[in-house]
């Protein structure tokens, strides 16, 4: 990117900084709401609802399905 070019764009650099800090906020939101503990939180709570009799068993076997998948589909990360 040469110097004029720089220049003409950098009005636009706050907006490019947002939208980079909105994809960073997406990203960890993603990250927290589908993190294994996460979703073995929302398995629980939805086995706590079925044994309390407040959800059906049929509505329970479709969440759970979706869990399960979402705990199968997440790539795992190493720690090093």
């Amino acid at each position: 990117m040469g110097l004029i070019s720089a220049l003409l764009l950098l009005p636009l650099a706050p907006v490019r900084g947002v939208g980079w800090v909105a994809d960073r906020l997406i990203e960890a939101a993603e990250d927290e709401l589908y993190s294994p503990d996460a979703v073995r939180a929302r398995l629980a709570a939805l086995n706590e609802a079925l044994d309390q009799g407040e959800i059906e068993l049929d509505h329970f076997e479709r969440e759970e399905e979706k869990l399960l998948d979402l705990l199968e589909r997440r790539p795992h990360v190493s720690a090093s």
